[in-house]
């Protein structure tokens, strides 16, 4: 039995070559493009959950404090994105979600106080959450720095900045030579 000579098939075998190279190397940017896509999606979809969220908390303490006109009726966690120092973390929106509602969730002891006596327990606030340390996205640790407190329209809206939490030198840690 003859073996075929393949010297007559190698422009066929380099066309075959081309088109499976040229069909996973399509493959991958479609995956790439699709994965690009996918991730902006789940992004917008975690800041709409959490505008969601944060809608129906409103509208819960609304209803709750429809009849008193002068009490702070919700909090609003804003966080300051912008890197002013390397000190600031980026997170993802799922982390920014978390510790906003960490932040809120603190501050809900201003729930139904008035505006007009919230001055008594702010100091008392700023001393407890002054640089308080939060756990986001499962292995972040982040310190959050008050920035802005403002009562508008009944709503406590509250601006902060995330930075990385810093470990302090010398505390707890023992040299044994």
């Amino acid at each position: 039995m003859r073996v075929p000579p393949f010297e007559r098939f190698t422009r066929l075998m380099q066309a075959a070559a081309f088109v499976v190279l040229g069909t996973i190397i399509g493959a991958m940017a479609y995956h790439a493009v699709f994965f690009m896509n996918f991730n902006a999606l789940r992004d917008s979809n975690t800041e709409l959950e959490g505008k969601l969220s944060e809608y129906e908390d409103r509208i819960e303490k609304l209803n709750q404090f429809k009849n008193q006109h002068t009490v702070v009726k919700s909090i609003s966690a804003i966080l300051m994105d912008g890197k002013e120092d390397e000190s600031d973390v980026m997170l993802d929106e799922k982390s920014k979600l978390a510790l906003k509602d960490a932040l809120r969730d603190d501050l809900s002891v201003f729930l139904g106080t008035s505006i007009y006596k919230i001055n008594t327990n702010a100091e008392l606030a700023r001393l407890l959450l002054k640089n308080k340390n939060y756990l986001v996205g499962g292995n972040k640790e982040v310190t959050v720095q008050i920035r802005t407190v403002l009562v508008v329209d009944n709503v406590l809206q509250v601006w902060f900045v995330a930075k990385k939490y810093e470990r302090p030198i010398g505390l707890g840690i023992t040299d044994k030579r």
